[in-house]
């Protein structure tokens, strides 16, 4: 840093403020540091800096599956929001176990991020208290945390399951099967709410037979579509209740002699060139991850606010699979 700011003809503040993006330097005094600073290839010291802010600039994120198409979005929009308040983002997948989420976010903890994001896979965070308690702020996203008040930033699973489950009656169907995720999942059981109301809003009655619970790789769901599909009193109509049970539902379907009505949970690569387009209730995982991380940083800047619940608002996007008729 010295010989920064001799290149550059000013004082070591001068270049700290700088480096650390501080207001109080003139444009052209900022441009002569940081010609300095890229003539001699200087990197700024953040072990040093850790010791005198007590900071490392650093944000963890614990998601489900960074493979799955809905947390993509989600993670850029974290590591935007950091990256504006000058801070890195690491990122690791719990792969929806509690104990491997536990393990990563104290990992996470324990490297001495600054913040944590954490999409919950297990319902008792309690294992937090500590790390929250010593200055690690912290956000749920997606689904609230387990057996402790912390802030989460959620997407209206029931209001948007109720009202795709609602298009599928006014077009016209009785027999609507639900097949959704793992029922100690926050959203899995919300969304099921949303299509029971639905149906209990129009006087309709669920057989039981209609829902499925449980994993959601390819093969159990395409069974649980299969066997909803058949007999004397078939459904006409499925509610998915993520985006992997929707495509394998268009699998299945392809292979139906009749049509079948379908509206899935989230949306997904090409569900609008589909033939027909598949109709979904769209969520945005980008601004669940803003608002999170915009949360975050108000708690990092000192902002003494109390435990929120943040929910925003779903979409129904029809293209055509939602609005078809039950088969004659």
């Amino acid at each position: 840093m010295k010989d920064v700011a001799a290149r550059a003809g000013v004082g070591l503040k001068t270049v700290s403020r700088v480096v650390n993006g501080e207001p109080g330097v003139t444009p052209d005094t900022e441009r002569r540091v940081q010609e300095a600073i890229e003539t001699l290839g200087f990197r700024r010291n953040d072990s040093a800096r850790v010791l005198r802010k007590g900071r490392t600039a650093t944000v963890g994120l614990v998601l489900e599956d960074l493979a799955d198409p809905f947390y993509g979005p989600l993670n850029r929009a974290v590591e935007e929001v950091a990256r504006a308040h000058g801070a890195l983002l690491i990122n690791g997948s719990s792969a929806e176990d509690p104990e491997r989420e536990r393990e990563l976010a104290l990992a996470l903890c324990a490297r001495r991020v600054d913040g944590l994001i954490v999409i919950p896979a297990g319902d008792d965070h309690r294992y937090l208290e500590p790390e929250i308690r010593a200055g690690v702020a912290t956000v749920f996203v997606d689904r609230p945390a387990g057996r402790i008040e912390a802030d989460v930033v959620l997407s209206d699973n029931f209001g948007g399951a109720r009202d795709g489950v609602a298009h599928l009656i006014a077009a016209g169907h009785r027999r609507i099967g639900f097949i959704g995720d793992h029922p100690r999942i926050h959203t899995a059981t919300e969304r099921l709410r949303g299509y029971r109301a639905a149906m209990a809003a129009s006087g309709l009655p669920v057989d039981e037979s209609w829902v499925t619970l449980g994993p959601t790789p390819p093969a159990p769901v395409a069974v649980a579509a299969r066997r909803m599909l058949s007999g004397p009193e078939p459904v006409t109509a499925l509610f998915a209740g993520n985006n992997r049970v929707t495509v394998t539902v268009v699998r299945v379907l392809a292979a139906e002699p009749r049509p079948v009505a379908l509206v899935g949970f989230d949306d997904f690569e090409l569900a609008d060139l589909l033939r027909p387009g598949v109709s979904v209730v769209a969520q945005d995982a980008a601004a669940l991850g803003r608002v999170a991380t915009d949360r975050l940083f108000q708690r990092l800047a000192g902002a003494d606010l109390p435990p929120a619940r943040i929910e925003l608002p779903t979409r129904l996007v029809p293209r055509g699979s939602g609005e078809l008729p039950p088969a004659a």
